[in-house]
């Protein structure tokens, strides 16, 4: 069987079966484990199921487990923390809707593996060059960013004082966003590192950071928050002056109000 269609078929099933525990007892507290632990699940599986490891391969592999080892468990402790994740609020309760999401998400993983799908089932030897330590460095930076991003924010909303509050101190006082832009710059780095094996049609893997980059900037990331924000802070001119001169993802200084 084709690689693409098995991994596409693994990821689906991780997804549904998480699904059917999460459908099964209503519960928000699996979607973002699940998230997380298929891309792990996957490229150790297609690293262990190679006959000749390269080092190349290896990095990649881990870069991709210390990403989802570290969004998994925020996430995860996150969700136990609050509760429920006020996404699914108008389709918990709807069967086909809650699926819905899932086979999405099923996809999305698919979608943004494909440059590292490629890259260990490939059989061209690579050895460390300037490319995987241009998008090592890039990852690194990425998720840099993102945990302390999230770290940051988890922080500031576990304060009492803080109640109803938005945060703009940390990262957040130079982007509004810092959390995606870091996530952005984990699946370009790594896409930089998978370039080592690319040619040909092997090129259209790029629609994985592509993909990741595009939701996050305009389907389930950013407007979804603005969204929200804009709606409980409408009248609120503090807000309005940070969102005025605070950078909406890549993090620069602040401009005079």
């Amino acid at each position: 069987m084709n690689i693409f269609i098995s991994t596409l078929l693994i990821s689906f099933f991780i997804q549904i079966l998480f699904f059917t525990f999460a459908a099964t007892f209503k519960t928000d507290k699996l979607t973002d484990l699940a998230y997380g632990l298929t891309f792990i699940f996957i490229s150790w599986w297609l690293l262990l199921t190679k006959s000749n490891l390269l080092s190349t391969q290896l990095i990649l592999t881990i870069s991709i487990t210390l990403w989802g080892l570290r969004l998994a468990t925020y996430l995860f402790i996150r969700i136990l923390k609050i509760g429920k994740d006020n996404r699914f609020d108008s389709i918990r309760e709807n069967f086909f809707s809650f699926f819905k999401f899932w086979t999405f998400q099923a996809v999305t993983i698919w979608v943004v593996m494909l440059p590292s799908i490629y890259a260990l089932t490939s059989h061209k030897t690579i050895s460390i060059n300037y490319w995987t330590i241009l998008g090592s460095i890039i990852f690194l930076t990425g998720l840099v960013i993102e945990t302390s991003a999230d770290w940051q924010k988890f922080k500031f909303k576990n304060n009492l004082a803080n109640n109803s509050k938005w945060i703009e101190t940390g990262l957040w006082k130079y982007s509004r966003y810092p959390n995606y832009f870091g996530e952005m710059m984990v699946w370009w780095g790594i896409f930089i590192t998978t370039i080592n094996w690319q040619s040909n049609l092997s090129w259209l893997t790029i629609l994985g950071p592509m993909f990741i980059t595009f939701i996050l900037l305009f389907i389930s990331g950013i407007p979804l928050l603005e969204k929200r924000y804009n709606k409980k802070y409408k009248n609120d001119l503090k807000y309005q002056s940070y969102k005025k001169c605070t950078s909406l993802l890549i993090p620069w200084f602040p401009r005079k109000s």
